[in-house]
């Protein structure tokens, strides 16, 4: 497989092809040399010339597969292409797959139920434990959750899925041996041998912007479904669920408060037909004979339990000191002392505008 994947490798650093023609090559070709047997004439639509026909003669023919060995070795990784048995099934059927892919870690993942947890950069406490709660539970019920790699919900999703047996595949927006944002590259060393990098870029890419977007649709395009668990209005998460519903993907969002600006894209997806999610079961009940019928416990609302009636006075809104105050009648200091302490404790959060309850 691996010996397939770098002589498609090589042959594309010697064609020069657009992605779309190389990908139009290895759809009508199963192996590069079935290249050589065809006449220069027929390769032409391909964009493949007589020139580059000789170039790439000349490197087949050689034992090994050149520089490919050694710059795949240096960067500890590895390649899968469109004609592997374990090229994911899903992302096969989208119109812009890319035909090669370099990658780190668990390459059997690429062949399990895959499910994507997206969501925003700067998500709410709440949010945050949401996307690494529902990661948990779908690991556990037998889906490896993809995600991007990025700060807040991507990031707390691979680290809710990881310690599941089914564990989590990050796709990058970079080369598969970059790490970033750099504050993840902790988590990025132990998806490398936990888990699965996956990229289709070269090794060696930087961050560019729009690599980003691209990457996305690879999100959503090897994956079952895709839940995003907060996002504004403009944001990647919206352009994954939107692609994911381009290519016929089931797509779920968690509701959220109308007052709160990282909810109205998954309020805005609600309207527009995604399935609403609260529980596990949400989700699980879509793909009905694909996992275990037994459930792991899924992540709900919490209960409070909790004594103080400043956290009673809260709510899912952000509310303002001045409020609080005048609806407690503690004072001032009382207040924000009582604030502090549930803040260290888990049990609130401020924000923008005030402070709200997150759980």
């Amino acid at each position: 497989m691996e010996i397939l994947a770098r002589r498609w490798l090589q042959t594309q650093q010697i064609l020069r092809l657009s992605p779309a023609n190389f990908r139009r090559l290895m759809s009508a070709f199963n192996t590069p040399h079935a290249l050589l047997e065809r006449p220069a004439s027929e390769l032409i639509q391909f964009g493949v010339g007589a020139t580059q026909l000789q170039a790439l003669a000349t490197e087949l023919g050689r034992s090994d597969h050149g520089a490919v060995d050694d710059v795949l070795k240096n960067a500890n990784a590895e390649l899968v292409c469109w004609h592997d048995d374990d090229y994911p099934a899903l992302l096969k059927e989208i119109h812009d797959a890319p035909p090669l892919m370099y990658y780190r870690g668990r390459r059997e993942l690429l062949n399990q139920l895959l499910f994507s947890v997206v969501g925003s950069r700067r998500p709410s406490r709440m949010g945050h434990s949401d996307a690494k709660a529902f990661a948990s539970a779908l690991g556990q019920a037998g889906f490896t959750v993809v995600s991007g790699m990025a700060l807040g919900v991507d990031a707390a999703a691979h680290i809710g899925a990881i310690s599941t047996p089914a564990s989590t595949i990050a796709v990058l927006g970079t080369g598969v041996d970059c790490c970033y944002p750099r504050t993840n590259t902790a988590l990025y060393q132990q998806i490398g041998v936990e888990g699965l990098l996956l990229s289709e870029f070269p090794l060696g890419s930087p961050p560019l912007r729009h690599q980003f977007p691209r990457r996305n649709r690879i999100i959503s395009g090897m994956s079952l479904g895709v839940l995003v668990v907060e996002a504004a209005i403009h944001s990647g998460s919206l352009i994954t669920a939107k692609q994911a519903l381009e290519q016929n993907r089931e797509v779920f969002a968690i509701p959220g408060s109308i007052h709160n600006p990282a909810s109205r894209g998954c309020n805005a997806l609600i309207k527009q037909g995604a399935k609403l999610v609260e529980t596990l079961a949400d989700i699980v009940e879509e793909f009905s004979g694909w996992t275990s019928s037994e459930l792991p416990s899924a992540p709900t609302g919490t209960e409070s339990s909790v004594v103080s009636k400043v956290y009673d006075a809260l709510g899912y809104e952000p509310q303002s000191l001045d409020e609080l105050v005048q609806y407690c009648g503690l004072g001032v200091t009382a207040t924000l002392a009582e604030l502090s302490e549930l803040e260290v404790e888990g049990w609130v959060e401020q924000q923008r505008g005030g402070w709200q309850r997150c759980r």
